[in-house]
């Protein structure tokens, strides 16, 4: 018995490092949208789409699992998940070094390659920690969902010192060393034993499954909204700080997307250890959120809108695990398919709003009067159009706080 608990302890371990490899799958594509678009000439609204594609990607495997999950080896598929984001990576930088004619060909593919992997981690990584047996399965994970925000902090600050030093326009090299970590947690994870879970709904089907039906649902559309409200910000935030307020990217990228995923990280951690109360945590979250968005849009200071982009990370940093600690509190013995509906509303809500800022950016920087309001301002066009895209992005996290004030209202019925 004892050995057993040790061997578990250690598949853990290896799941916060999967997790923590397959980080670079989401940091490092918006890192170097600038470098796309000025070696390769993609438009923003062409760069939303590798985001809409990633996450869509990701969606269609969460559907999958919702509702075949029992036709799958899920062991095996685990200890392959991590080679699978390796080569999708390699071809995202193989294809625009050896064809750079068709980048965008390549860095489509290498996304929908990895991005089945990417979805592949977020449905099966989550109920196996989860099915580990512990003393404090809420606190294992927000940890889990924490070494993803340390990953993150990772790609940024040793991505930005490359692009910075070396030269962005050797960006493929960077790639094929973020390829490298997978591998080694798919290694790992080959020696380690995994512990059984349930593949399907647990007692969806037995009494009170209206409920519960509902009750995922509720929670799925939470999820939704609490990733249009991260990814937004942790998608565009690197050029948002480049472009819109002027920042050279070395600090916007040190300054904004590392700190937001610092502070998204640290959050995380913390509730790990202290944490409590999940509900009030996921209404002040959505509540600041919507106000850190709003102060990013409307401030006339690049100091005080690159600090509400940060603050974002902890305003955000517990909505999507913190959806997940919330619905195994209401629907007990979830399963596998359950977390493939909650990756689903998540990925779904990661891939819309990102594409609706490159949208909202594209279409408003060419009107006359972004050109108008921009010569008031003192903004270029394109500034203009990049602070519309963060006040509406604002809505995602408002429309958060009425909903979790209805699901408050429907649990405790």
């Amino acid at each position: 018995m004892t050995m057993e608990k040790t061997d578990y302890k250690r598949t853990k371990l290896i799941c916060y490092f999967a997790n923590l490899a397959m980080s670079s799958v989401f940091s490092l594509p918006p890192m170097l949208f600038a470098t796309f678009r000025e070696m390769y000439g993609i438009s923003y609204t062409l760069l939303g789409t590798l985001v809409l594609v990633n996450f869509c990607t990701q969606l269609g495997i969460d559907l999958v699992f919702s509702f075949f999950s029992g036709y799958f080896n899920i062991h095996k598929t685990i200890r392959l998940m991590p080679l699978i984001t390796a080569a999708g990576l390699c071809i995202y930088a193989l294809v625009p070094m050896l064809f750079p004619r068709y980048a965008y060909l390549g860095l489509i593919t290498g996304t929908c390659v990895f991005s089945v992997a990417a979805g592949l981690g977020e449905v099966l990584v989550s109920p196996t920690v989860a099915a580990i047996p512990s003393d404090n399965p809420d606190k294992d994970m927000s940890m889990l969902h924490a070494l993803y925000g340390y990953g993150f902090v990772g790609v940024v600050l040793i991505s930005t010192l490359f692009l910075r030093f070396v030269g962005k326009e050797y960006w493929m090299y960077l790639t094929f060393f973020w390829a490298a970590l997978p591998v080694v947690a798919s290694l790992l994870l080959m020696g380690a034993p995994l512990p059984d879970m349930d593949m399907g709904q647990g007692g969806a089907k037995a009494a009170g499954s209206k409920y519960r039906t509902k009750g995922l649902l509720l929670c799925m559309g939470c999820i939704f909204l609490g990733a249009c409200a991260e990814n937004t910000m942790s998608n565009w935030v690197s050029v948002y700080a480049e472009i819109a307020l002027g920042i050279p990217k070395i600090w916007g990228d040190i300054l904004g997307m590392s700190l937001f995923a610092a502070l998204l990280a640290l959050t995380r951690t913390a509730y790990a250890k202290y944490g409590k109360n999940i509900f009030n945590v996921l209404i002040i979250s959505m509540s600041g959120a919507a106000v850190c968005y709003v102060g990013t849009a409307l401030s006339p200071y690049a100091a005080l809108s690159v600090i509400a982009c940060a603050a974002l990370g902890i305003c955000t940093a517990m909505l999507w695990p913190g959806t997940l600690i919330f619905m195994e509190e209401k629907i007990p013995a979830a399963g596998v398919a359950a977390y493939a509906l909650m990756a689903a509303g998540g990925d779904l809500g990661a891939s819309v709003a990102p594409q609706t800022m490159g949208i909202v950016v594209d279409s408003l920087s060419r009107t006359r009067w972004a050109e108008t309001l921009g010569g008031t301002l003192s903004l270029t066009p394109e500034q203009v159009g990049f602070k519309a895209g963060m006040l509406i992005a604002a809505v995602f996290p408002i429309l958060g706080v009425f909903l979790l004030a209805y699901m408050k209202k429907y649990f405790k019925s």
